[in-house]
């Protein structure tokens, strides 16, 4: 017995200041595991009870919290077990206040990442604007998201991003969104004309949807052409460029048929002579 109280009574001098023992080193291991079992257990109770989309976004936050749980029980341990935590921290005060400037973004992407999660302002998906880019999201991680553009690169953004600049959710709605294509005809056009062919050609093209009807409005009398805009609704965002390019394609060509002129900007020069 008593050769058992000497082993672990046994310390290892770190410093001058800081010993540890045998006794410690099991007290820690024995808090990690108990920790571990507690957390496991903890995690299949709550999955039971959320909704099948909530367990990845409760997973991401977990895996946060998993660690700062571990922390605060090794600290504990250590503290019950004689060693002054505290002497620690204040001796390395200053390298602490470094790492925390460091670290300061990428605590900031957690927190945010956690916000994000927890408040539903951003679902997988999801299609996005953010600093004048298009993506849908494919992943929500705690300190960044990804989302692929139309042309399938891959943006990862920083989730403080989210909090700091302005956010366009395309989707945040729902999936219907109306959308435009801009058109210029030359003055003299019918305009009656150029309505109807262009209400024609948002209805014949199988992605522009018929429960909301095509309208065009007349803009503005420009300074080379009449100004008009065609309106109609899609329920694929993403791919709304490919839908506005098909659609310009059709009204090039039933403008030829219809003799609808697209004008080119035009300027009228006056050349005066002056007299000696």
């Amino acid at each position: 017995m008593e050769l058992f109280n000497k082993i672990l009574n046994h310390s290892f001098e770190l410093s001058e200041t800081i010993h540890l023992s045998v006794k410690t080193i099991l007290v820690l291991i024995v808090a990690f595991l108990a920790t571990s079992v507690f957390l496991k257990i903890s995690r299949k109770l709550i999955n039971k009870r959320l909704e099948e989309e909530d367990k990845g976004k409760f997973k991401t936050v977990f895996s946060f919290l998993k660690y700062f749980i571990y922390v605060i029980v090794i600290i504990i341990a250590l503290e019950s077990s004689g060693i002054q935590v505290s002497v620690l921290l204040a001796g390395s005060a200053a390298l602490l206040v470094g790492l925390g400037l460091g670290l300061q973004t990428l605590f900031q992407d957690i927190i945010s990442g956690i916000f994000i999660l927890l408040d539903k302002t951003l679902h997988v998906n999801d299609i996005i604007e953010i600093d004048g880019k298009v993506g849908r999201v494919f992943e929500i991680r705690l300190r960044s998201t990804r989302a692929v553009t139309v042309n399938d690169r891959v943006m990862i953004i920083p989730n403080h991003k989210f909090l700091t600049n302005s956010l366009f959710n395309w989707t945040q709605n729902g999936t219907l969104t109306l959308e435009s294509v801009n058109i210029g005809v030359a003055y003299g056009s019918d305009v009656e004309k150029v309505k109807r062919i262009l209400i024609e050609v948002a209805e014949e093209h199988p992605k522009v949807l018929k429960i909301k009807k095509p309208d065009v409005l007349f803009i503005d009398f420009g300074d080379s052409a009449l100004q008009f805009r065609l309106l109609f609704t899609i329920n694929d965002s993403f791919s709304q460029l490919k839908i506005k390019s098909d659609l310009r394609y059709k009204i090039d060509k039933k403008f030829r048929e219809h003799n609808v002129q697209i004008p080119f900007p035009q300027r009228d020069v006056h050349v005066f002579k002056s007299k000696v």
